[in-house]
């Protein structure tokens, strides 16, 4: 193994090491405890919910042919959230699996809905697809607040759409695994992918089941997003800025980048969170906040800048 290939794990279990140590509350032998209820439970929520995040939006780019789309801005974390209100509404007490089951309902019909617009689109003008998946967003977020607002849920929105990793302790980001396991089940169907990302009459030509793979990667998408959701609260941009950077790097064969990929989002959103932690020391800024400033100035540099 290169020092090359070296270097991106090393950098990972450094940040790991900084994120454990780092906090408020000053650790003491007597209180080691913090580490294994609190301090590594948000270490690893953080490093999954990075990784997960940005195969999603290797997955959506592919699917919708275009390079400046991910969940956060085609809709898929706006109707997660309005799944969860949703079934908030009709089922008060329904447990955690089952807002999640609702949420990710909501997000592949979100999604495929999305993906249909899409297609009506020319594709002489690649912006119109984000923009479009912009007021797509916002329309279904919208529908989320006044629904949230008439029945007086306005903070628990808040919590879903706002990216939020302080009250991550043990117990509660269990099912953020269940978001790694997507992104493994994605990078088992890589090449697909990559065929996929060729359109659908190439994939049929090659001897791709096309809708099946649709399909899927709508599936994998959907579930991370509303597990996302649902754990820790929608993180914006980590799919759309992680995922181009790579492919500027190293082209965009899934099979080769999409472990890059993986390491590259759980490092950018633990980097995020160290620095939430230590801007307004002892108080905190959410790592949602952070990268929607970051991911914004990167997005508009990608615009810009050649390759």
């Amino acid at each position: 193994m290169t020092l090359g290939r070296l270097a991106a794990p090393a950098a990972l279990l450094l940040l790991a090491g900084v994120s454990i140590f780092t906090g408020v509350a000053a650790l003491q032998w007597g209180d080691l405890w913090l580490i294994g209820v609190s301090r590594l439970p948000r270490t690893a929520a953080a490093l999954l919910a990075g990784a997960a995040l940005a195969v999603a939006g290797v997955i959506m780019q592919m699917l919708a042919r275009n390079r400046f789309v991910e969940p956060s801005t085609t809709g898929t974390g706006q109707a997660a959230g309005l799944g969860i209100v949703a079934i908030t509404l009709v089922a008060p007490a329904a447990a955690l699996w089952v807002k999640m089951a609702a949420a990710t309902v909501a997000a592949l019909l979100g999604t495929a809905l999305f993906l249909a617009l899409v297609r009506r689109l020319p594709r002489r003008d690649p912006l119109l697809v984000p923009l479009t998946g912009i007021v797509y967003g916002g329309i279904l977020g919208a529908a989320a607040t006044f629904l949230a607002y008439e029945r007086d849920l306005i903070q628990y929105v808040d919590i879903w759409m706002n990216g939020e990793l302080s009250g991550v302790m043990l117990g509660r980001y269990e099912f953020l695994w269940a978001a790694g396991a997507l992104a493994i089940a994605a990078y088992l169907y890589a090449d697909r992918f990559t065929i996929a990302g060729m359109g659908e009459d190439t994939s049929r030509t090659l001897g791709l089941d096309y809708p099946r793979i649709v399909a899927l990667g709508l599936l994998i998408v959907a579930g991370i997003t509303a597990v996302t959701v649902v754990t820790v609260g929608m993180i914006p941009f980590v799919g759309l800025v992680v995922p181009n950077m790579i492919a500027r790097l190293a082209g965009e064969n899934l099979r080769r980048t999409l472990p890059q990929v993986a390491m590259a989002g759980a490092g950018l959103v633990l980097a995020c969170d160290i620095l939430g932690r230590v801007i307004r020391y002892p108080y905190e800024i959410p790592v949602g906040t952070i990268l929607g400033v970051l991911g914004a100035v990167v997005f508009l540099w990608m615009l810009n800048a050649r390759r």
